[in-house]
């Protein structure tokens, strides 16, 4: 079964997808940063939420 792209939130509020452009757009907009920063924080520290917005520099 595929996403519901209707959902503005993340599917797992746990793990940040950077393969959904609606998950993008749902942290971009949470963490206030831009999609190359999102997804250069996810390639250093791996997909789980806490980690990347530690990577970013957000609680």
């Amino acid at each position: 079964m595929s996403d519901d792209t209707t959902k503005r939130g993340p599917r797992d509020a746990d793990r940040v997808n950077v393969n959904e452009d609606y998950e993008v757009r749902y942290w971009t907009q949470k963490w206030n940063v831009t999609e190359a920063q999102l997804k250069d924080a996810v390639r250093r520290a791996g997909v789980m939420a806490r980690d990347v917005a530690k990577a970013l520099g957000k609680r």
